[in-house]
């Protein structure tokens, strides 16, 4: 058990939560259009509002957003949660640490907090001895993080024995919340199911979701729930080739980054033929240096096949510094009025 005056220092550092940023309250068109005038990250960054609006212009374009690092901790999860409330993204490819430990993790009532001091200097050894986890400069309670684990083997629990695709479970997340489950009605797993837009985490075991689903195994041995991978790559492939013309808006880059292109390959390794994405934003920190820059730029994707040049904008910055600037010039271009719902989800009946 903790001591009083640890469980006191813990609860005096719990308390300044995270806020979660409102593109909808203040209208970033005007700074947008004037860092289109300027150069460097500046003119990228507008060019990448620009693609975007077109995406939303395009009555044909399917929108892709992939998340990779911890944005959604650092003040971004409402934007997500509102872009799939008015249309503005169609399908999630995620890293699971955003999806649950991050946005599950708050559905069900905790909170993502400021640390009293901005950067990398804090004392991890007694942030460990209070059960605090760090993030750069955000604090989460580890006692809240593993009650996120046993509500994921709590839904396990009641599902049928046989292997899911991260798109179905989380789907099921979603389900659990909506019937009367959540504290925070507003969460992206939530809103996309109501809204019948899928989510895949091609890795999702890599998050609190892997120990949940491990103590569902462990008390249910013979007859457990699975994730099938390869469920998550035939069914993303399957709306790359229903969609047509698609267009990725790429948050960090990784395995969501490389999942989602992929899926023009693996249609054309499957005899069907699919043009390459359209459209592709990337808002990453990573670099060429080590030949790789977080699964390649986005030209050099073009020679694989998978993203054409046209329409494509590396934007070289810290995703919670660009990117509410990026979504409320777009959000207030307002393409979205008179978008089409595109419910890929249902694609899938059911399941």
């Amino acid at each position: 058990m903790m001591r009083d005056d640890l469980a006191a220092k813990k609860a005096a550092l719990l308390d300044r939560p995270v806020e979660h940023i409102d593109i909808t309250a203040f209208d970033a068109r005007p700074i947008i259009a004037g860092m289109g005038r300027m150069s460097f990250t500046a003119r990228t960054v507008a060019r990448a509002a620009s693609i975007w609006d077109e995406m939303l212009r395009d009555p044909d374009c399917t929108v892709m957003l992939t998340l990779a690092g911890s944005t959604s901790a650092g003040g971004c999860m409402k934007l997500y949660s509102d872009l799939v409330r008015f249309g503005m993204v169609d399908v999630i490819v995620s890293t699971g640490a955003s999806i649950v430990d991050m946005d599950f993790f708050e559905a069900l009532g905790h909170r993502h907090f400021q640390a009293p001091q901005a950067g990398d200097a804090h004392d991890d050894q007694e942030l460990r001895a209070m059960y605090i986890d760090r993030i750069y400069d955000t604090y989460i309670d580890e006692e809240a993080l593993q009650e996120t684990d046993h509500t994921i083997a709590a839904i396990a629990d009641r599902l049928d024995a046989r292997p899911y695709s991260s798109r179905e479970f989380i789907r099921e997340m979603g389900r659990w919340l909506a019937e009367g489950n959540a504290k925070k009605p507003d969460s992206l797993v939530q809103t996309c199911f109501e809204h019948d837009v899928p989510i895949f985490c091609p890795a999702f075991t890599d998050c609190s979701a892997g120990f949940g689903l491990v103590v569902h195994q462990v008390r249910n041995p013979g007859r457990h729930m699975t994730l099938d991978s390869i469920a998550d790559f035939r069914e993303l492939t399957d709306i790359k080739v229903a969609a047509g013309r698609t267009g990725l808006f790429m948050v960090g880059g990784g395995v969501p980054k490389n999942f989602a292109q992929d899926t023009v390959v693996c249609a054309e390794i499957l005899g069907r033929e699919v043009d390459m994405h359209a459209y592709a934003v990337q808002i990453t920190v990573a670099d060429v240096r080590d030949g790789a820059c977080s699964s390649s730029t986005l030209k050099e994707a073009c020679s694989w096949g998978k993203v054409d040049t046209v329409k494509e904008q590396m934007v070289y910055a810290e995703a919670t510094s660009v990117l509410p600037l990026i979504a409320s010039d777009v959000y207030h271009r307002g393409a979205w009025r008179s978008r089409a719902r595109r419910t890929h989800a249902r694609l899938f009946g059911g399941r």
